[in-house]
């Protein structure tokens, strides 16, 4: 101890003396004497050499520095010359800090809880929050934050009365730190050795930096003294001839040269070097042709070139398949070419930030680098530093291992340096901020390119990112575009890129990397193997990528004099958007079973429109491409639409949950305001200025209902199965609501938007606060710079919503406060539509509606079960008035009509919400309606007009009135309507005498065919028209349409031509609706005929809520107040269909009676009916139980069964109650259990029991089972015979085998539909799967997933089979025989065949591919007919197991299970008349011909 001591004073004594000979005459001696003392002190070699080393170093120093003072009192001394007004407080992750936006300017200000508490923030908006990256307290800073918000430190702003520093109390410090410093750099040049690999170990890095801890955190406390020891060190770190004179390398110093080297290596080792080692800089290599990133005739001279492959090895990584690309050159200024691959140190900051980048960030250096920044001068040297060095943190970050620790200590750096608006401008200005940032982007995105297989896959020049790079799942492009957003916050900054046009192009680019990214191509065959969850990195990429950019640009583009930013925004986004659709070689069709959620391009493009219209009154037309451009823009956004019902169909099933996931993250609340809402947007802006009728027949085409919309009772539909048209049909015409009713941008104000998100939400369920708050959608988002105003949210909260207080629960838990809206939300503001656009889940529509009902009847406005309300619209933005040309154009009309027709009709796949949607449009076309109607009015240029036949303008007012009497129709020619005659003329009624003369040219081919042709063709033709009229090249032609979907051989009926007499109008139809759905004939009554009133006054409360028959009154009595001749029409169907004496002059006394008689005889016949069904079973309880107990009995007994039993069989359906035969068209089936079973491959030949298995030699699964033997047999067979022969001689089903078993318990299949639909909505946790069909039996609860149609028939079959037979061998193989003659025909396309083809499939689909698939050739036939013939022969075989080995052994198993073979066969034999089979290879000739013949020799 006292050696130290002794030590400790000769150092205080030489530094003492040191100082003091350095103020005296002898300086320049005793400068030279401590240059060589710190040389021998800090010498690297002394460094490593352990702990004690490096602590004698530092003593040295703190008394070099204090000039022998002791170290506190320096301390002291040099804070007493604070001149700070700054707090700089450094944290690291997990410090708990404090933001207030009340008076932040920047998004990102912080405040120190110290400086929180001591500022004036009660009544801010303010939070508490762990910092996840760490940060620094901004007190004091004017630039990020108000200077009201200063704590009473900070607030201090005059430097006057600090006194100024003297001379030599800092003049040690400006000698002693330069080698300090330099000592550090060379510590940090030894221990970093260049990789021979990849990366240096993290052991040895560790190591260094462990050594180097002592160091770093010297100078950390240095900084801490305070503005005049900052000042020191900032100078030290920024003199260039302090870096020159030491570190260059020059001199008689060994060690300072080999350190030199070692720092040249570095360089180079990071793909880096000096200007002057970088030579033929302008040479350039041109890419290999296949990039779409090329730009030509930039505004300001700006070329494209590509960039030199720099020596950085990433550059190449990833570039799979896509070649070398060319590279957008940024604009003109000398920088750009070495952004990327050249750095030139020139002081001791410089260096010091590039080892802190190559040793990736250690915390100590950051919390150094950080606790400097007070000092002004150090922040504008280092921010430019940091600037320089970006491309190299970039291409570090790439390679790190741990890229989310580094991630989050870039940004500790970044977030203090670019929230600084003035800095940030400063540093744009001076070191081409803007294009270092877009570039370093660029290139970090050019890494993991590939190319897109969007439409045209083969010649496609599109290239995306791959989502399944870890660049993007890690998104460890985060930093990056944090920075880039943060930066863009800052109006200057903002306003000097949207005026940079280079820039924009280049930025245009990095988006379309986006474009089109993460494409989904829907699985047709199997179940995708793989689940890839890579749609979690595409989403987040859009949105933070490409949509946070977006929102800050945007926040800047809110006034008149900003109209040039978005007219240049606009202008290349459009061009960008043209190279894409060039690229993917697009014209007018997507390709089929394609879908990719992620079209940055259009959104950028949507977002920019809607925010020239709304804020700064930009003429729409004058930005707006030409229609064919148009065209295009809606294609991609509408298949999304589309796609979205495609998966609530289940048609994408096979390719996994994660589709579904795509799905609703689209419409989440974090992604919806920059992906489903500017798609729709943008879906509106087209089709404001498109051809309304090429719009509807566009979207019913992308949505493949086109076949549907005929009004024939059968169609046939060549691109959707049938049991997912309802589905699609639904789907087509909730977006067409959707389309027609939101107004988030056509006019709604922010308040309004804010207003009707929160409902939507609330009506959904009820919300805690902080639910509420992360389910409104962010508008825009926060990283831009501006926050949701609270004090809005909160007034608006509390005007639409009750607060419910937390109440405790019984178990002692608390349930919390939540909100709920009030009464007159429910009564006037529920939109359901919004509920529809905002629902992530299905149930939660449903759950809206039943709120809905269940705040009806308690307030007794309805007691029944409510349709959807119509909810009155925000009036249009003049702008896109042209939206409601949809309204009023034929194609609607004829497709409101046609679906009208069809739900009176009772056709099938159209449900309740079908009639809902329709019934919505015809509303919402009444409510906007042009504002004089002509009656006569005729169509300007009506050849160029579609479907003059079916109405004569365009007016939904007038078309409504219009009577139809015949159509033309497409129909299979077992239609029943191909029976009918064509009429001998098309004359109308009386009713629309007026207009007969318009109904003549009914006849004409386009308008006949209109519902299944001429949706399309119109379409096309419109499309090549203005093609042809825009561009040059005549002989551009669209592709034909492609369907993918499969049809089995002769089942598809050949199409004929059929006249469908119709006699109706929309207004008849509502009428004969308003009957159907009141269930009584002439219900409708006009209510103007009492009370006049209703046509001045139409909004009338009892209209507001109520199901369809009140949305029917609603809709009649305002296309009555709108026409007088409507009025007129409805008065007349009325009177016409009303019997003489109307149901108003019978008293209410003579109604009761009339009631009550009706109710009698219906009473009766209910009575009657149940005793005939009662005699009827009991009669046939006796017959079985008299056949169980007299086995024996003789066959007189046998045939009167038999006879008794010819009367049609009757079947209980345990959903509705109803019994009645199964028919063709209304099906009934038996409640089966579809199971794959191997139990018959288990059989063996020998009859010794199996032990288990007690060695490695010894198998538990031998040889010789059944499944075995019967898989060697058919291999052999295959090896030396024809495959198709092959198949006929063996039978599969041994492993893996379909077996059918029923509870016994029938229903109708149309019931079984809506029992199933209402199982999907259940909100109650099932434990099985409804999508794969499971569901249990509705009245045993025993576990079943498929339905077994039953066939019309008698009950001969069962009382045969049921009965014992006495019949010769002979004698039953001969009426085997008969019956294979009687089934040669296919049957017609009924329901119920639907209904088997539906079964056989659940059949197939029960069992895996491997064993169903026997055959050599995939999808052969004979494979098939195996496969069918199988299932029959392992359910005949299980059977036997069940009955103890004997067929005819009694009505049941001995396991009590219900045999379902009859219906079963007759599921398989309609499928075996698929194949046509010669009468000599008949399998079942071939089984019995022995018996018959036993003399005959089989040749097999």
């Amino acid at each position: 101890m006292a050696g130290a001591g002794a030590g400790s004073r000769d150092k205080r004594a030489t530094a003492a003396r040191l100082k003091a000979a350095l103020g005296g005459e002898s300086g320049a001696a005793a400068a030279a004497e401590l240059r060589a003392l710190l040389e021998r002190v800090l010498a690297p070699a002394a460094g490593p050499g352990g702990g004690e080393a490096a602590g004698e170093a530092l003593e040295w120093c703190r008394c070099l520095l204090s000039g022998g003072e002791p170290w506190d009192s320096f301390v002291q001394a040099v804070r007493a010359y604070d001149p700070a007004t700054l707090c700089g407080l450094v944290w690291t992750a997990n410090f708990v800090a404090y933001r207030c936006r009340t008076c932040g300017i920047s998004p990102c200000m912080s405040l120190c809880a110290e400086c929180f508490h001591q500022g004036e923030h009660a009544g801010h908006d303010y939070n508490m929050f762990r910092s996840q990256a760490g940060g620094a307290c901004d007190c004091g800073d004017s630039n990020v934050m108000r200077e009201a918000g200063f704590c009473k430190r900070h607030r201090i702003k005059s430097n006057s009365n600090v006194p100024c520093v003297p001379k030599d109390l800092l003049m040690m410090s400006e000698l002693v730190l330069p080698q300090f410093i330099f000592s550090l750099i060379q510590h940090l040049r030894e221990g970093y050795n260049e990789p021979a690999v990849d990366l240096p170990s993290e052991k040895d890095l560790h190591k260094i930096l462990q050594v180097l801890e002592p160091h770093v955190s010297f100078l950390e406390d240095l900084t801490k003294m305070g503005g005049a020891m900052r000042s020191v060190l900032t100078q030290v770190l920024t003199s260039q001839q302090f870096y020159k004179d030491l570190s260059s390398g020059v001199g008689e110093n060994a060690s300072a040269k080999k350190s030199h080297e070692k720092y040249l290596i570095a360089l180079k080792g990071s793909g880096l070097a000096f200007p002057e080692d970088k030579i033929a800089c302008n040479v350039q290599e041109q890419g290999a042709g296949t990039s779409t990133l090329s730009v030509q005739g930039l505004a300001g001279g700006t070329a494209t070139s590509g960039q030199g492959d720099s020596s950085d090895e990433e550059d190449q990584d990833g570039s799979q398949g896509v070649g070398k690309r060319k590279r957008v050159k940024l604009s003109s200024t000398t920088k750009d070419q070495s952004i990327m691959d050249v750095l030139k140190h020139k002081c001791f900051l410089e260096e010091l930030l590039f080892w802190t980048i190559k040793y990736e960030f250690p915390q100590k250096m950051v919390t150094f680098l950080l606790n400097m920044l007070p000092d002004q001068d150090y922040k504008i040297a280092f921010t430019k530093t940091f600037v320089q060095h970006y491309a190299f943190i970039m291409k570090t970050l790439k390679k790190s291992h741990e890229s989310d620790t580094m991630s989050n200590r870039i940004v500790h750096i970044s977030v203090q340096l670019f929230s600084n608006e003035e800095l940030a401008r400063q540093v744009t200005e001076e070191c081409q901020l803007l294009d270092i940032m877009v570039t370093v982007l660029l290139y970090m995105m050019e890494s993991c390119l590939i190319k897109s297989e969007l439409q045209d896959e083969e010649n496609s020049l599109h290239v995306v990112v791959n989502c399944g790079e870890a660049l993007l799942k890690n998104n460890t492009y985060w930093p990056l575009v944090s920075d880039f957003i943060n930066i863009l916050s800052h109006q200057s900054v903002a306003k000097k890129f949207l005026e940079d046009h280079g820039l924009l192009v280049t930025w245009m680019n990095f988006v379309s990397f986006f474009q089109g990214m993460n494409l989904n191509k829907r699985e047709l065959n199997e179940h995708v193997e793989f689940e890839s969850q890579t749609y979690y990195a595409a989403f987040a990429a859009e949105l933070e990528a490409c949509a946070q950019p977006m929102w800050g640009l945007l926040s800047h583009c809110k006034v008149r004099e900003t109209q040039e930013y978005t007219r240049n925004v606009v202008r290349y986004c459009l061009e960008a958007l043209q190279d894409w659709f060039d690229a993917i070689n697009f014209v007018d069709e997507p390709a089929p079973n394609q879908v990719t959620f992620h079209l940055p391009l259009h959104r950028y493009f949507a977002m920019f429109l809607s925010k020239a219209v709304k804020c700064q009154e930009l003429d729409l037309d004058t930005i707006l491409p030409d229609q064919e451009m148009l065209m295009k823009l809606m294609i991609h956004p509408l298949q999304i639409q589309a796609s979205l019902s495609e998966i609530h169909s289940n048609m994408w099933v096979r390719n996994g949950l994660q589709i579904k996931g795509q799905a609703m993250t689209y419409v989440q609340s974090h992604f919806c305001n920059s992906m489903i809402d500017p798609d729709i947007y943008l879906l509106q802006v087209c089709a404001s200025r498109l051809d309304p009728d090429y719009f509807i027949s566009s979207v019913f085409e992308r949505f493949k209902v086109v076949d549907l919309l005929t009004m024939a009772s059968q169609h046939q539909n060549t691109v959707l199965d049938s049991e997912h048209e309802r589905s699609m049909l639904e789907g087509a015409l909730t977006f067409l609501v959707l389309l027609l009713s939101l107004r988030l941008h056509l006019g709604m104000t922010d308040d309004e938007i804010l207003r009707a998100e929160m409902v939507a939400q609330l009506c959904m369920n009820d919300r805690t606060h902080s639910s509420l708050l992360d389910l409104i959608p962010e508008n825009p988002n926060p990283k831009s710079g501006i926050i949701p105003g609270s004090l809005s949210f909160e007034s608006v909260l509390s005007a639409v919503a009750d607060f419910k207080a937390p109440v405790f629960e019984p178990g002692g838990s608390m349930q919390q406060g939540m909100y709920t809206p009030k009464a007159e939300v429910w009564d006037k503001e529920f939109d359901p539509v919004m509920v529809i656009l905002r629902t992530v889940y299905r149930r939660d529509v449903q759950s809206a509606m039943d709120r809905y009902t269940a705040f009806l009847k308690q307030s007794g406005k309805f007691p029944g079960n409510p349709w959807p309300p119509y909810k009155k619209r925000t009036p249009l933005h003049p702008s896109y008035r042209g939206l409601l040309k949809l309204l009023h154009c034929k194609t609607l009309h004829i497709v409101l009509f046609t679906l009208l027709y069809k739900i009176l009709m009772d056709h099938q796949n159209l449900s309740e919400h079908v009639l809902c949607m329709v019934l919505y449009l015809i509303e919402l076309g009444l409510e906007n309606s042009p504002e004089q109607e002509s009656d006569e009015e005729e169509s300007a240029g009506g050849q160029e007009r579609c479907h003059d036949s079916w109405f004569p303008g365009s007016n939904l007012v007038s078309n409504m009135r219009h009577f139809i009497n015949y159509v033309r129709v497409r129909v299979p020619e077992t239609a029943p309507e191909v029976k009918r005659e064509p009429p001998a003329s098309t004359s109308s009624d009386g009713l629309a005498s007026s207009q007969s003369s318009r109904r003549k040219s009914l006849q004409r081919e386009n308008s006949g065919t209109a519902q299944v042709f001429s949706l399309v063709a119109e379409r096309r033709k419109k499309f090549q028209e203005i093609i042809n009229r825009n561009t040059s090249e005549a002989n551009q032609v669209v592709r034909p349409k492609t369907s993918m979907k499969w049809s089995a051989p002769g089942a598809t009926p050949q199409l004929t031509t059929a006249i469908l007499e119709v006699k109706e109008s929309i207004l008849s139809l509502l009428i004969k609706l308003h009957h159907k759905l009141s269930g009584k004939q002439n219900s409708y009554y006009p209510p103007w005929l009492d009370d006049v009133d209703v046509l001045i006054h139409p909004e009338i409360p009892r209209y507001s809520h109520g199901d369809g028959m009140t949305a029917v009154e609603r809709i009649l009595l305002k296309a009555a107040v709108q026409s007088r001749l409507n009025k007129r029409i409805i008065e007349e169907i009325c009177r016409k269909v009303t019997p003489p004496v109307p149901p108003k002059k019978i008293s209410s006394a003579e109604k009761k009676t009339l009631d009550k008689e009706e109710r009698r005889q219906k009473a009766r016949e209910r009575q009657q009916k149940l005793l005939a069904e009662f005699a009827s079973r009991q009669k046939s309880f006796m017959e079985t139980a008299m056949d169980v107990e007299s086995p024996d009995a003789d066959i007189a007994m046998e045939v009167a069964t038999s006879e008794q039993h010819v009367s049609e069989a009757i079947y209980d359906c345990v959903i509705c109650g109803q019994s009645g035969p199964s028919t063709e068209d209304r099906p009934t089936g038996l409640v089966v259990l579809l199971q794959a079973s191997s139990v018959l491959g288990q059989c063996r030949n020998s009859t010794e029991p199996r032990r288990l298995p007690t060695t490695e030699e010894e198998q538990i699964y031998p040889w010789d089972t059944c499944a075995a033997l019967h898989d060697v047999r058919l291999t052999t067979l295959q090896r030396y015979f024809k495959d198709s022969s092959c198949l006929q001689a063996v039978s599969i089903g041994w492993e893996g085998g379909v077996y059918v078993q029923t509870c016994g318990h029938t229903l109708h299949i149309d019931c079984h539909k809506s029992y199933m639909e209402s199982l999907r909505n259940d909100q109650v946790l099932q434990g099985f799967s409804v999508d794969k069909g499971e569901f249990t039996c509705p009245l045993c609860r025993q576990f079943a997933n498929s339905v077994l149609p039953c066939y019309p028939g008698n009950n001969m079959e069962r009382s045969v089979w049921q009965s014992h037979s006495n019949k010769c061998m002979q004698d039953l193989v001969q009426e085997v025989e008969d019956l294979q003659e009687q089934l040669g025909t296919f049957p017609s396309e009924t329901n119920l065949s639907k209904e088997m083809e539906s079964v056989m499939k659940d059949i197939k689909s029960t069992t895996q591919k491997k064993y169903t698939d026997y055959s050599k050739t995939p999808g052969s036939p004979d494979n098939d007919f195996l496969f069918m013939y199988s299932v029959a022969r392992t359910n005949l075989e299980l059977e036997l197991v069940h009955r103890g080995g004997n067929l005819c052994s009694g009505g049941a198993s001995t396991a009590g299970k219900r045999s379902c073979l009859n219906q079963l066969f007759h599921v398989l034999a309609m499928h075996m008349r698929l194949y046509s089979i010669d009468s000599a290879y008949n399998p079942w000739r071939k089984l019995t011909q022995p018996s018959q013949d036993k003399n005959s020799e089989q040749v097999f």
